[in-house]
């Protein structure tokens, strides 16, 4: 039985007359769209107009919860605390929703950006806090994540579907860990780099170099849309994943 994996992309990323992402070309090639909500990047008409077209190619939609810093497109972190944490995932989750609602489709997973997401991964209170923003909109949503770590753990707590994460087109460092942007070679920018860093995360004997070196089963794939080439780059990526005999499907969609 062929392997299956998700395939998301963070997109709605631009803001006003200022265009981010190729999200147009992009978007055929991929199963989830990590839509951004208005706190790190995008706004209420790219949000509406990502839906529809996320909707229109048949991708599902998640809201990309992000700290609230357009200035510094949510990759600093913030001193805040569990209950900011709770209160703007939630406007950000019922932000998109409505969107959602307008154009007949449905918020189907979570996950957080930049900064939030290496905070929620590591510190507990925060993670707590977030599954609980989560759990308390819609127990039913999938939570896109790193595992293993504190948002991994707290949502197994509260009964949330946790669905492991892997990058294709970012480097790990030897504890399991993404390199930070700023450190060179960080980004992979080869897709023949990216498609063996793809396969490499979804083999059956694949470990988390972190913790207790424990096996994750990742169940979803991140590439960005932010680079010059993004829709080659995730169509390469699509069709190389195919090629190996891995499905590529939404978590949760029937079996094609």
């Amino acid at each position: 039985m062929p392997r299956t994996v998700d395939l998301n992309c963070d997109m709605g990323e631009s803001f006003g007359p200022w265009r981010m992402g190729e999200d147009d070309a992009v978007m055929p090639w991929i199963t989830s769209a990590n839509i951004a909500c208005g706190f790190h990047a995008g706004d209420s008409e790219t949000m509406r107009s990502t839906v529809a077209l996320a909707r229109n190619h048949g991708v599902a939609i998640g809201a990309h919860v992000g700290l609230p810093d357009l200035a510094g497109f949510g990759r600093r972190e913030m001193a805040i605390t569990p209950q900011q944490v709770h209160a703007f995932t939630l406007h950000q989750l019922g932000a998109l929703e409505a969107f959602a609602r307008v154009e007949g489709a449905r918020v189907a997973h979570v996950k957080a950006h930049g900064a939030l997401y290496h905070m929620v991964a590591r510190e507990t209170t925060l993670a707590v806090a977030f599954v609980r923003a989560v759990r308390d909109f819609d127990a039913a949503l999938l939570l896109f994540g790193p595992a293993p770590s504190a948002l991994a753990a707290a949502s197994a707590q509260a009964r949330i579907r946790f669905i492991a994460e892997g990058f294709v087109d970012r480097r790990y460092g030897n504890d399991g860990r993404l390199l930070a942007r700023d450190i060179p070679g960080s980004v992979i920018d080869r897709v023949d780099d990216a498609v063996s860093q793809a396969l490499t995360l979804l083999a059956p004997a694949w470990r988390h170099r972190s913790g207790d070196g424990s096996a994750v089963r990742i169940e979803t794939l991140c590439l960005h849309g932010d680079r010059a080439d993004a829709g080659s780059f995730a169509q390469a990526v699509r069709e190389a994943l195919q090629s190996a005999d891995v499905r590529v499907q939404a978590p949760g969609a029937p079996a094609a």
